[in-house]
């Protein structure tokens, strides 16, 4: 979350004199995240959060969303809910951008999770992935390896400004990918952006998934290789073994994984460090002047890629059989 559009008072109260949410009493500019402008909103109704689409978000692609976030619900998940205006419609305009008011989840993220964390997360991904089976529309991935050749090419004229090397190691790296990168696995609905911020816990239990706007159609088993980058390394770079035996373990008690999947995951895993770490590197490098937004460290996903490269099996991640 973040906010690149400033939202004025006056076309605020234009856009939600569709709504049935009473008054504004407040409206406040979230600042985390990079990719959209976020809101939190407090009508008379209770606190929603407004979101306006801004970057990598393709229009045609909020149907999809939207849809996704009804869906789960259905199936038990407890995530954000699009509230629809008098005319029945979720998705609106506002400041020349598409927007949406979606209701707002109680919980915390947490900022250093431990085991039990990241094993309530597995058990959820997987949950989720169930939940997910049956929806009828469709999105490809666009931040697949597909999409990798193009970030890396946008940055890669000013990528040794953020680390002397970077642009060969980038190079490198996706070439090894793209001659390895595992086809035929099980495929559904991902979330592809499970961070920490994105995982709400409530006394003691995970209480709700935000923020579904990479979610797309791809391998299951590469949302598994996403968390344990995101969950299971500790600020000092180290990967806790612990951890990633939890988060699998979590997932396997839902859904177990095959013997592909497992083969797979170090390839997967380094997969998703590069991805994270090229489209951080572009951020870094395009940060709209006057945004509200503070860019995320690539070398962050530069130091976890380092550590894939020298996993072996998926035992280095705490598999245990």
């Amino acid at each position: 979350m973040a906010v690149y559009t400033e939202v004025t008072d006056e076309d605020l109260a234009i856009f939600l004199a569709t709504y049935d949410l009473g008054a504004v009493l407040s409206c406040k500019g979230i600042a985390e995240g990079v990719e959209n402008s976020n809101y939190l909103l407090h009508t008379e109704a209770g606190y929603f959060i407004l979101t306006l689409y801004e970057k990598r978000v393709n229009e045609t692609d909020l149907p999809f969303f939207l849809g996704l976030m009804e869906h789960l619900a259905e199936r038990g998940i407890t995530c954000p809910q699009p509230v629809k205006n008098r005319q029945g419609e979720a998705l609106g305009r506002l400041c020349e951008r598409p927007a949406v008011i979606v209701t707002f989840l109680d919980g915390m993220s947490v900022k250093r999770p431990d085991p039990k964390h990241c094993a309530m997360v597995g058990e959820g991904l997987a949950l989720l992935h169930r939940a997910g089976e049956g929806f009828a529309i469709t999105r490809r991935n666009a931040l697949s390896i597909d999409g990798w050749g193009p970030l890396a090419r946008a940055s890669e004229a000013r990528a040794d400004e953020v680390l002397p090397g970077l642009a060969v190691t980038i190079a490198e790296e996706l070439a090894w990918l793209q001659a390895r990168w595992p086809q035929d696995l099980p495929r559904g609905v991902i979330h592809a952006d499970l961070f920490p911020d994105n995982v709400f816990f409530l006394t003691g239990k995970l209480s709700g998934v935000i923020d579904f706007y990479f979610a797309c159609n791809d391998t299951l088993a590469y949302d598994i290789a996403i968390c344990l980058n995101c969950w299971c390394f500790e600020q000092n770079g180290s990967f806790n073994i612990t951890k990633g035996m939890g988060l699998i373990n979590g997932y396997e008690r839902v859904r177990k994984l095959s013997d592909a999947e497992i083969d797979a995951l170090p390839v997967l895993a380094r997969g998703a460090a590069l991805r994270f770490m090229l489209t951080r590197l572009y951020d870094w490098l395009n940060v709209p002047p006057g945004a509200l937004v503070k860019p995320k460290d690539p070398l962050e996903y530069v130091r976890k890629l380092r550590f894939h490269q020298h996993v072996t099996s998926a035992r280095d991640y705490g598999l245990l059989r």
